[in-house]
């Protein structure tokens, strides 16, 4: 099958049937290659600026609680864009195919399915065991090159040189190798172009709502910024009942994409006169948003979510991130006087292990709207022109097939 940009609605059907043949394929393969290096292609990001090189690599086996797992799919984020450290296989959203496991892993086996998060849940530290927070303090979150547990790579290329890992993932390759403490398993009836959404940005959006701001029924919502993750925060404060629902952003065509996922209202930034977007705000919710999320990264639009919270119980969500050493400039006395709160929260507040499964199966279940992320759907060999689309502002979410 050709794939090129292929309609979403024709690559949704390969599940059932198509996918439980990949996991038998991986059965037959793994009797050969467990324990052995595998060879394969991979994207390769070599120098700042330039485009990503398709080769050949080695992948070594996994490592004690490590798994080595075949990638089916794998779909691009803006976080992919700026890496620091060459040469590196970048790519962080995907699903695929357990092909074999490391030492003292009981947690998946042979033919699991599962989603790598690059946020961790090692299930073991204070932290992972409190309903208070998703952020593990075994395997603290951290822009490191290499596997997190023996800060070593698992890749090299051809001629021996090593390949720094990215976000404990590196999923634009055949093969990669995830730590346990970064792997889900899923149910395999779920399609892989949809389960590789819900491992970075949409399920930061929808965590925001929903477990980092606790929307509850009847609540009034600003968003700024409507792109992926904008629009998935959308669709979470739907999910949770929200039923004003106010997109914040430059562009106007925004409004009509965001109702696909709930969005009930439009400002469009700097084209309210005089007026600020949180002058505007205030005004249409009768004294400010219950709740706000800056998905973003500029902390000027920081400053105007929280100015268009409401007194007393307003609750405005960082998801954006800004380029290293901003400040956040808030009065002390307005903080102490308006009884607002502000935070951040990585990948939404989700526990990776507990609270994905539970958004794939509102997705099986027909409550989440995850396929108007799709907006493309490309061969493994056409990823830099993915890459394109993605920084020209041409698609939400770019889906990858590796094997086609």
């Amino acid at each position: 099958m050709s794939v090129g940009l292929i309609s979403s609605q024709i690559l949704s059907t390969l599940t059932g049937t198509h996918f439980v043949f990949w996991i038998t394929m991986d059965h037959k393969l793994a009797a050969t290659t467990e324990g052995q290096p595998i060879r394969c292609k991979a994207a390769i990001c070599r120098k700042p600026g330039s485009p990503l090189s398709i080769e050949e690599i080695i992948v070594a086996p996994p490592m004690p609680r490590e798994a080595r797992i075949r990638v089916i799919c794998t779909s691009l984020c803006h976080t992919d864009v700026p890496p620091a450290v060459y040469p590196r296989i970048l790519g962080h959203e995907a699903v695929g195919v357990v092909e074999s496991v490391g030492e003292d892993v009981t947690e998946v086996t042979k033919g699991d399915v599962v989603v790598p998060i690059f946020l961790s849940d090692c299930g073991e530290c204070i932290d992972c065991k409190s309903s208070k927070s998703n952020l593990c303090s075994k395997f603290p979150f951290e822009l490191s090159p290499w596997m997190p547990r023996y800060a070593t790579s698992r890749f090299k290329d051809l001629n021996g040189e090593i390949i720094h890992h990215f976000l404990s993932v590196s999923s634009f390759s055949e093969y990669t190798v995830v730590d346990i403490a970064h792997l889900t398993k899923i149910d395999q009836a779920i399609p892989p172009n949809r389960a590789c959404l819900l491992t970075c940005g949409i399920s930061a959006g929808i965590g925001a709502a929903w477990i980092a701001a606790g929307v509850e029924p009847g609540s009034t919502i600003a968003i700024f910024g409507l792109g992926s993750i904008g629009l998935a925060v959308a669709e979470g404060a739907r999910l949770c009942g929200a039923t004003k629902i106010i997109g914040v952003d430059v562009n106007p065509e925004k409004y009509e994409i965001g109702k696909k996922f709930g969005l009930t209202d439009f400002v469009q930034s700097g084209e309210s006169g005089e007026k600020s977007a949180s002058q505007v705000i205030i005004e249409m919710t009768g004294g400010g948003a219950d709740y706000c999320f800056e998905c973003v990264g500029m902390a000027s639009l920081m400053n105007e979510a929280y100015a268009s919270c409401r007194k007393g119980w307003g609750k405005t969500i960082v998801l954006g991130v800004d380029k290293p050493g901003s400040k956040l400039n808030l009065s002390c006395s307005e903080v102490l006087v308006s009884g607002k709160s502000l935070r951040g929260c990585l990948f939404g507040g989700l526990k990776p292990k507990s609270h994905v499964p539970i958004l794939l199966k509102r997705y099986m279940d027909k409550e989440l709207n995850l396929d108007e992320f799709v907006t493309h759907e490309m061969e493994f060999k056409d990823i830099n022109k993915a890459f394109d689309l993605l920084i020209e502002g041409q698609c939400l979410r770019c889906v990858i097939w590796m094997d086609k």
